[in-house]
């Protein structure tokens, strides 16, 4: 599912844009070079906030890209789900099931409950579920076309589930939540450190075993996926920072009442020098690394997504998708495209590490059915996902693809 990963970049994006244009984050001149790539976070921010970010803004708000499936009540199966957020704040608004797209409606078996009258996010962790008519049509349309492909490209675990749902991700934004405390601390633990690789020998089993402080004594496999994950929690960090709900006084976190905004404190807070034992900094440098993979294994895969129409059933917006992405996207990240260089990984009788990557990205997404905020699982499910799928086929088994689903 290439749209992932077009998702994700674009996310990846914003985050960048947020970072690099906000005047209180200064990385010093000293550590302009992105680690593990010869490339200078100065040389990007021009290509990314003039050029790339309006350009896949307007791209992801396509409908090919507007809505998402996924499954959100997979069991956690590494702990007791006791994890879930006790703020009203983080409850799902459930839909009738005739509001569903129709191929859908008899794979829901979960009691429907009437959706508010008032169709907005009333509630800073609530999915918003509703779907107009014309677009459950154009939902039909769309699987009936992807039902007859032989050369699918390969599929999400969710979307052969039961209980998948159809969100509108325009409607359900990346941003805070109020979803904190022991839930949170354990679903990033868990991803940063107990559930790494299977391997027992495994050197990046142990490196990431230990603090995030030694991430640059780890072989070049090994931080090329810590910073991977660590580049993800920033960029979700960054997110929930410049939209932030300031609830009037006496209103609290019910999504209604108060304003969004970005919260600069929280920001210093979470990444700033003297607050994070100097760690913050590398914290947000690790979006520019992932920034250059993403940029990479989408211009790695640029044949593959002219063989792409872009489905959704109206044939000038699919071709204005395809135009966009394929004409001007494609071509902007061309000179940036080979920063990184995924040839330098598993060499030297580290072969092996590149089933353990597989295994791992597997082992993150079961992860995230631990957490406890709906809207928080919509988005870290599709980013992990994403990231997987990019890094694992694009990356690392490009050529043999179509023989690896």
């Amino acid at each position: 599912m290439m749209k992932l990963i077009i998702l994700l970049i674009y996310i990846v994006i914003l985050s960048f844009y947020i970072v690099s244009s906000d005047e209180q984050c200064q990385l010093s001149s000293n550590s302009d070079l992105i680690d593990d790539c010869n490339c200078r976070i100065s040389d990007l921010t021009e290509l990314n906030n003039q050029r790339l970010y309006p350009l896949l803004h307007k791209i992801v708000s396509k409908n090919y890209f507007r809505f998402f499936p996924v499954n959100l009540r997979k069991k956690c199966l590494f702990w007791p789900e006791d994890g879930h957020c006790s703020r009203r704040t983080c409850a799902i608004k459930q839909c009738p099931i005739e509001k569903l797209p129709e191929p859908l409606r008899d794979k829901v078996i979960h009691p429907p409950e009437p959706c508010a009258i008032n169709h907005s996010n009333a509630t800073l962790g609530l999915i918003n579920k509703n779907i107009s008519e014309e677009h459950q049509q154009t939902i039909q349309t769309w699987i009936q076309f992807d039902d007859g492909q032989s050369d699918n490209f390969c599929d999400v675990d969710d979307e052969t589930s039961t209980d998948l749902e159809y969100i509108d991700l325009s409607i359900n934004l990346e941003r805070y939540t109020g979803y904190t405390g022991p839930s949170t601390q354990r679903v990033w633990s868990a991803i940063y450190n107990e559930n790494c690789f299977f391997l027992p020998d495994s050197k990046i089993y142990y490196d990431l075993r230990q603090k995030r402080l030694n991430a640059d004594k780890m072989c070049l496999e090994g931080r090329t996926f810590y910073r991977l994950i660590s580049g993800l929690h920033t960029s979700i960090t960054v997110h929930l920072c410049a939209q932030y709900f300031f609830p009037t006084t006496g209103g609290g976190y019910t999504g209604s009442d108060g304003r969004w905004g970005p919260n600069f404190d929280e920001f210093k807070r979470r990444f700033d020098s003297e607050v994070t034992d100097g760690e913050g900094p590398k914290w947000l440098k690790n979006i520019y690394f992932i920034y250059l993979i993403e940029l990479r294994a989408i211009y790695k895969a640029r044949e593959f997504f002219k063989d792409q129409t872009f489905f959704t059933g109206n044939e000038t917006d699919d071709f204005h998708t395809k135009e966009l992405f394929m004409k001007h996207f494609i071509k902007e990240i061309e000179p940036y495209a080979n920063y990184f260089n995924e040839h330098n990984l598993f060499q030297n009788g580290n072969e092996l590490l590149k089933v353990e990557f597989k295994e791992h990205f597997r082992n993150i997404s079961h992860i995230m059915d631990c957490v406890g905020c709906d809207k928080c699982k919509l988005w870290g499910k599709l980013q992990v996902q994403a990231l997987g799928m990019k890094k694992q086929r694009t990356l690392f088994f490009f050529n043999s693809m179509e023989h690896d689903c």
